[in-house]
C-alpha cells in the first residue's frame, strides 16, 4: 500500500523546500544583523573621567555618556 500523506516530501521536492527555507532564514538573519550593526555604529559614547574608573566596580557605567 502506498503512503499518501500530504506531508511526505521526499526526494528533490523536499530537498528544494529545505534549501529555500534555510536560505530565507539566512537572508533574514543577515538583514537583521546589518540593521543592528548600523544602529550600533551611529550610537557611540564618550568615556569621562578615565582616571576614576576602578577595575571592579558597579559605578563604571556612570563614566560612559552617550554622545548622541
Amino acid at each position: 500500500m502506498e503512503n499518501r500523506s500530504i506531508f511526505a516530501l521526499d526526494g528533490i521536492t523536499g530537498m528544494l523546500i529545505a534549501t529555500v527555507l534555510l536560505l530565507s532564514i539566512l537572508a533574514g538573519l543577515t538583514v537583521w544583523g546589518l540593521g543592528v550593526q548600523q544602529g550600533s555604529a551611529t550610537n557611540f559614547y564618550q568615556v569621562e573621567n578615565e582616571k576614576d574608573i576602578k577595575m571592579i566596580s558597579t559605578e563604571n557605567a556612570a563614566h560612559r555618556v552617550d554622545v548622541k
